[in-house]
């Protein structure tokens, strides 16, 4: 079916089940299926898309958005990245008297000082600060947790990975992406959570998933949030 509403044209497709109220799904490729209860009139099934309708188009951006992957970004006043799961804008400030190009998050704002306004500069500045906020976070993280088990991590590093989000290795050594700093506070909680258990079982077996359940039961939506996020973790 299709639909328009406030200059918004979108496509759905209705299911009728035996349900007694209406459900709207958005899948990954940005299908929108509606399941209704089975002689429902059309006309409450669109004013419930309607009702929904700001909703609906954001969620239809952001999946199209993940399906043409990272974009390249704009190293300019106002422009927003990602720290701790929230978006906020940057203001860059120059200053050729630092010794150093570096980053702090002040008042909602990534605040940028660096020697001169060139691109790379500022991509540069803001690694060091991602890669320092990960490590904080993941040693935080770590001290948490330490108390669901009896050994600990020989080693912490932060690293630049392209494919993993952290590792564990026989020899209980522990490294994170430092682009976990973008995501928010549980989801760093649970990929420190994830690798300590492979301290315990290094296999992704059920007695690895049973442990990572016992410690934090709604991991899942932690993966799901890396899975529909990771596209935009950049700089």
């Amino acid at each position: 079916m299709i639909h328009t509403y406030l200059g918004k044209t979108i496509r759905f497709e209705i299911k009728y089940k035996n349900r007694t109220s209406i459900g709207i799904t958005i899948d990954s490729y940005g299908n929108l299926e509606v399941q209704a209860p089975k002689g429902i009139p059309d006309e409450r099934v669109l004013r419930l898309l309607e009702d929904k309708w700001e909703l609906i188009q954001q969620k239809l951006k952001e999946m199209q958005d993940r399906l043409e992957g990272p974009q390249k970004r704009l190293y300019e006043q106002g422009e927003s990245f990602l720290y701790l799961g929230n978006n906020y804008p940057v203001q860059i400030l120059e200053n050729n008297q630092i010794e150093q190009d570096y980053v702090v998050f002040e008042g909602e704002t990534l605040q940028i000082y660096v020697k001169k306004m060139e691109d790379e500069s500022l991509k540069q500045a803001l690694k060091r600060f991602y890669y320092q906020q990960c490590k904080a976070l993941i040693e935080k993280s770590i001290t948490s947790y330490q108390s669901y088990f009896k050994t600990k991590p020989r080693s912490i590093r932060i690293t630049d990975s392209k494919t993993t989000w952290g590792t564990c290795d026989s020899r209980q050594q522990l490294t994170f992406n430092w682009r976990l700093a973008m995501a928010p506070r549980e989801v760093v909680d649970y990929v420190v959570v994830h690798e300590m258990c492979h301290m315990v079982h290094l296999n992704h077996d059920r007695s690895f998933w049973r442990l990572v359940g016992k410690i934090m039961p709604d991991y899942k939506e932690k993966e799901n949030w890396l899975a529909v996020s990771n596209w935009k973790m950049t700089v």
